[in-house]
């Protein structure tokens, strides 16, 4: 049985790891921190599983292989939520709303009463809406925290530390997925810097992602559960620093509190900031160069696209399958 070591156990190391296992392969995960934790972007994520309405700015991959990310899910967290989501705008930016939905497909149009049939809490603050009904979401730290146990149960082994993948990629296959990390083994690799906040508010109940249009600041807010909500996401080109601004954190703020008067007395958790590996065309990447296989660039769409990222390393390694997102390097 031949093995595969993994170099990253975020989200993309993590479902690559699963994958390969399914597939009957023995896998060896190495990464910096013993278990997911606030190291890494997918700790971060919002956890929005919503290929149509990235479609508002996304490529067509994106939609497309984003499809198959809820059942992926579906199969290996408990914390998956098929509620669909919901797009919505203050009355003087319906223009974005309009813009967005002219960009995306697979939505329907609510009046502001059927709004407030779907979330009572929001009440008759916002006229009109789109529903993005085939779409789910999922909380991003218990699906890290159960894709780990149940590789672990599996057999997968795990070891703590740095590794460089071309000196050990001549004993064996590796799988480079260690993100904005392997930026210098990859020139073209930027970060994409964002800031998220994890508010306590049992005040309001929202069931399903909130997605705010705004010309310059829209935000999503996703439940939790429990009166907890993830809120993001600034998009800044640049490394992340250590901290948050005290910008970008007003700006969100005020833009929760838009959404519900009751975020003006929920309680700040958590400010998270994080760098996004991104390609100059936003998409991901899996290179190949011998026993080295680099498959990176998940941007914005981590748990969107990891399943399918994942399947199309585990098809390069077993069936020599050319992946479409396959990018051709001579070093």
């Amino acid at each position: 049985m031949t093995q595969v070591t993994i170099i990253g156990a975020g989200v993309a190391g993590l479902c690559t790891a699963r994958v390969l296992l399914d597939r009957g392969m023995r896998v060896h995960l190495i990464d910096r921190a013993r278990q997911p934790g606030p190291q890494g972007c997918s700790w971060w994520a919002g956890g929005m599983l919503a290929p149509f309405c990235e479609g508002e700015s996304a490529e067509e991959p994106v939609i497309r292989l984003g499809q198959r990310a809820a059942d992926w899910w579906g199969q290996h967290t408990t914390s998956l939520h098929r509620r669909g989501s919901l797009v919505i705008s203050p009355a003087r930016d319906s223009s974005d709303l309009t813009r967005f939905a002219r960009r995306t497909t697979s939505h329907q149009t609510l009046t502001g009463a059927e709004i407030a049939a779907l979330e009572p809490d929001l009440g008759d603050r916002f006229a009109k809406g789109l529903y993005f009904q085939t779409e789910a979401h999922l909380s991003p730290r218990i699906a890290l925290a159960e894709l780990w146990r149940g590789l672990v149960a599996d057999g997968a082994s795990f070891e703590q530390g740095e590794a460089d993948p071309e000196t050990l990629a001549q004993g064996g296959i590796v799988v480079d997925c260690r993100g904005y990390h392997a930026r210098a083994d990859l020139p073209d690799l930027r970060g994409v810097k964002g800031e998220m906040a994890l508010l306590s508010c049992p005040d309001i109940e929202i069931t399903r992602p909130i997605r705010v249009l705004h010309p310059r600041v829209p935000i999503y807010l996703v439940p939790r559960g429990d009166g907890i909500y993830m809120l993001g996401a600034t998009m800044v080109e640049g490394r992340a620093g250590a901290h948050a601004s005290v910008r970008s954190v007003l700006e969100l703020l005020s833009a929760a509190y838009a959404l519900s008067p009751a975020f003006g007395e929920a309680e700040i958790l958590e400010i998270g900031v994080d760098s996004r590996p991104a390609f100059p065309d936003n998409l991901p990447r899996i290179e190949r160069q011998g026993n080295l296989i680099r498959a990176n660039g998940l941007y914005r769409h981590g748990f969107l696209l990891a399943p399918a990222l994942a399947t199309m390393v585990a098809d390069l390694i077993l069936d020599a399958k050319t992946p479409e997102i396959f990018h051709e390097t001579t070093a």
